[in-house]
């Protein structure tokens, strides 16, 4: 089943379709997208969900009037279509006031307005049912290693995100907060590069319980990692509150080319985690399946929508072939021969103590090194089958 439904919560951003393709070395080569239009051409596609900035719907400056307007405008088309909001984000970085940060900046007045200018989308993010309020830092940093005091920043970041969260219980939102971590680009160096850093971030909050991470494929392979990896340590923190698809090929700027687009072997083996990653073999993430991409710069507005299109059905086809994967007699056995998921075994018996290792002379006095050190495990074997489902080669 390729074609997209509602059941499969796909969610798009008013940034990603609207995005006019203006890069550092180039004018925007589209018009302006009205927010209302993105609604209805995402329903028509077959998305559930849309997410926004709020300088995405309400430029920055807008009167209250305006404002008003605008909000009004969307909410109408929300209503003719059936899409929901499930996520909601402040633009922290486009205006000059955030030149070198929102939350960190060395400007103690920026930082006060910055607070101000999510506090107050975060309302409207609770009037329009989103359940995820993402924070990407992405000024949150610096070029130059005197220029900033991480450790201070670091503390201005903790007071910035427990004073938001603090404010979402406050108001009974039942929203929750996901940091979105990312290497380099706009800042030479950004604060919180890596899932890794944000987890260990985030220990240190007041309000930890109800702030996670919102990971994108591009941002951590910018950095060389390896994906799928990041999502499956955030879900064992139980962390993964949002997710972000796209693709990136090796360490370079941010492409945010269509997800499956780049490294399609790591995508594979996203969405098989993603569907199939649960304990019981069932999904291991029940929320949106989020695409923060850029439709080309070589693209017309006919081209937009058609990248939006390959973007669920490139999912929905490795969900396929995820499927196909799990259920083949072949991969379990080559499972079972590598010993994948004996991993799940704890390394100690049920009631063993240390000390009972220790006293365990089969554990290492009488342990044949050598002998264990011959056994092949056929990792390339499995990984052989794997991208034989990836490209559709059947079973012999």
């Amino acid at each position: 089943m390729t074609e997209p439904t509602r059941a499969d919560r796909f969610s798009f951003g008013l940034w990603t379709v609207g995005w006019q393709a203006r890069d550092p070395f180039g004018d925007p080569t589209r018009p302006p997208l009205d927010p209302v239009e993105a609604v209805h051409r995402l329903a028509d596609l077959g998305a559930y969900g849309v997410t926004c900035h709020d300088d995405d719907l309400i430029p920055f400056g807008s009167t209250a009037a305006e404002r008003d307007r605008l909000i009004a405008r969307f909410r109408t088309a929300l209503a003719e279509t059936g899409l929901v909001v499930p996520m909601m984000t402040t633009n922290l970085f486009t205006h000059p006031v955030f030149k070198d940060g929102g939350f960190t900046s060395n400007d103690r007045t920026v930082r006060r307005f910055a607070l101000r200018k999510v506090a107050r989308n975060i309302d409207l993010a609770a009037e329009f049912g989103a359940q995820t309020y993402v924070l990407w830092g992405g000024r949150e940093g610096s070029e130059y290693d005197g220029a900033k005091d991480v450790r201070a920043a670091l503390d201005r970041y903790r007071e910035a995100v427990d004073v938001l969260a603090g404010y979402v219980q406050e108001r009974g939102y039942g929203i929750r907060l996901a940091l979105e971590p990312k290497p380099n680009e706009p800042r030479g160096d950004i604060l919180l590069p890596t899932v890794g850093h944000a987890l260990a971030f985030i220990a240190n909050l007041d309000h930890s319980d109800i702030v996670g991470v919102n990971p994108e494929v591009g941002h951590e392979q910018m950095a060389g990692l390896n994906y799928a990896s990041g999502v499956a340590q955030a879900l064992w923190a139980d962390k993964l509150f949002h997710i972000d698809l796209n693709s990136q090929r090796g360490i370079k700027f941010d492409q945010d080319l269509a997800f499956g687009h780049g490294d399609l072997v790591n995508a594979f083996f996203l969405v098989d985690l993603l569907e199939h990653g649960g304990p019981d073999g069932g999904p291991s993430y029940s929320g949106p399946r989020h695409f923060d991409y850029k439709p080309s710069r070589t693209e017309d507005i006919d081209g937009v929508w058609a990248s939006a299109a390959a973007n669920m059905r490139m999912y929905l086809l490795l969900r396929e072939r995820a499927a196909a994967y799990r259920t083949d007699p072949r991969v379990a056995r080559a499972r079972e021969e590598s010993g994948v998921d004996n991993l799940r075994i704890p390394t100690l018996g049920q009631g063993e103590t240390f000390a009972d290792l220790l006293a365990d002379r089969s554990a290492f006095e009488d342990f044949d090194a050598d002998k264990a050190g011959e056994r092949g495990y056929g990792f390339v074997r499995l990984n052989q089958l794997a991208i034989e489902h990836l490209v559709g080669v059947r079973p012999a």
